[in-house]
């Protein structure tokens, strides 16, 4: 029977190929519009680590002095803060990350030196955020606590300096001083870049560098610290500091996670965070009342907002564009269905059901829908490919998935089928004695 459904939408639908054609469109037009938003909003939405987003905190405390006090506490901690919770060891995992940008000299002649983004972190970086390696690995934490001359490269550099060949255990010179190359990065683009995301904002408060590629040098922080110290940035400060001295700076300059695997272990650790800014305080270190958080990575995230506003907006109104395509569709299909009075008049005649020709125009609603998906794919990849020309920095990972690829076409049959069902009641209740009566 469905068979046959299909074959008689097929027909009524090359009876009137302009009509077909502009409710085609309208499905299409909405589909596409909004699935090109919504394919964006979910890459940029999405968990960076799902496996372990859970079990991975961002530790926040208030270390400012001589100011108001703040409803939140500081987006980064000062230096020492930072260390002293990371020593601590009170987190199965913890890592300290330091942004900013240093020196590089290519080692073949008559390549220019350049600036590359740059990050000090700690050992447990890697294994923490699963970063994947190439060539080598991290390097130990005795070389850390040594403040080695070591470095880890991403692949992007290590294309760049050494042609994409194995360059673990060569020499790269960094700021003048030359470190050697312990480990080269897989190829690796958080989404977003969570780690480093309080000071990501530009000027204007928009979420300007989330979406970048990850950086391209990883130093020991002792090393780091080392030789650039005066080349960190995204940090605020209070006094007056000192920029080749950042440890001892009074000014919010290093982000710190932990990895707490258990709900029992991240409450110890809310406990121990409050210790410790209570006995800082009773030092007269920090001078603010009690102002700590721990944060998950999932409530960091939602909490730095870091789906661009006007992405939101373009998908909200991209879904009520689509509603008022399926309004137009609606009022297509009712005109069409209440056009075939009289064909409907005799299927009634001759026995069929209300249920019967209720089914026959949900049939051909799905038809127009699954055509209109097929449009609608065409024009999502057409809007994907225009946001991949415009200036922001997700531009180059926004791809449309299999997910999204077949929530397509279950939208764009769902939306003509919701579409048909009021034009499809009236057609079956269509008074077959009347329209007989004009044959």
């Amino acid at each position: 029977m469905f068979g046959y459904y299909i074959d008689l939408a097929l027909r009524s639908l090359k009876r009137n190929k302009v009509l077909t054609a502009l409710m085609v469109l309208a499905i299409a037009v909405g589909i596409g519009a909004s699935m090109t938003t919504l394919t964006v909003m979910q890459l940029l939405s999405g968990d960076p680590l799902p496996d372990k987003s859970t079990r991975l905190y961002y530790p926040q405390l208030d270390p400012e002095t001589g100011a108001d006090v703040r409803r939140d506490p500081a987006p980064m901690l000062d230096y020492i803060s930072a260390h002293d919770l990371w020593r601590s060891g009170k987190a199965d995992r913890q890592t300290m990350i330091m942004d900013g940008a240093i020196k590089v000299q290519p080692g073949q002649p008559g390549q220019s030196p350049f600036m590359a983004p740059t990050v000090g972190v700690t050992s447990d970086f890697f294994p923490m955020f699963q970063v994947p390696f190439r060539y080598g690995g991290a390097w130990t934490p005795s070389d850390e606590a040594g403040a080695a001359r070591q470095v880890v490269i991403s692949d992007v550099l290590n294309q760049r300096l050494f042609g994409g060949a194995n360059s673990v255990g060569r020499q790269v010179v960094l700021n003048g001083a030359s470190v050697q190359v312990v480990g080269v990065l897989d190829h690796w683009r958080p989404r977003p870049r969570f780690y480093l995301l309080a000071g990501a904002r530009n000027s204007g408060g928009q979420t300007a560098y989330f979406y970048g590629p990850p950086q391209d040098v990883y130093l020991p922080l002792p090393t780091a610290l080392d030789i650039n110290a005066g080349n960190f940035g995204w940090f605020t400060c209070w006094g007056k500091p000192d920029p080749s001295d950042l440890q001892r700076a009074p000014c919010e300059s290093v982000a710190l996670w932990v990895e707490l695997d258990t709900p029992a272990k991240a409450a110890a650790y809310r406990r121990y965070l409050d210790a410790y800014d209570a006995q800082q305080r009773e030092l007269g270190r920090l001078t603010h009342p009690a102002n700590t958080r721990l944060m998950s990575l999932r409530e960091w995230l939602a909490y730095q907002n870091v789906v661009p506003g006007d992405v939101k907006l373009q998908t909200w109104l991209a879904f009520a564009f689509l509603l008022v395509c399926l309004f137009n569709t609606v009022g297509l299909l009712l005109a069409k269905f209440l056009r075939r009075g009289g064909e409907i008049g005799v299927r009634r005649a001759l026995g069929a059901s209300r249920g019967a020709i209720f089914l026959q125009c949900l049939t051909e609603s799905g038809v127009i829908g699954l055509l209109g998906g097929i449009g609608g794919l065409a024009l999502t990849l057409l809007g994907l490919w225009l946001v991949h020309r415009q200036p922001v920095e997700y531009a180059d990972i926004v791809a449309l998935n299999v997910p999204m690829f077949l929530l397509t076409f279950v939208l764009a049959v769902a939306a003509a089928l919701l579409a048909g069902v009021f034009p499809a009641l009236r057609a079956s209740r269509v008074p077959p004695a009347l329209q007989l009566k004009t044959l």
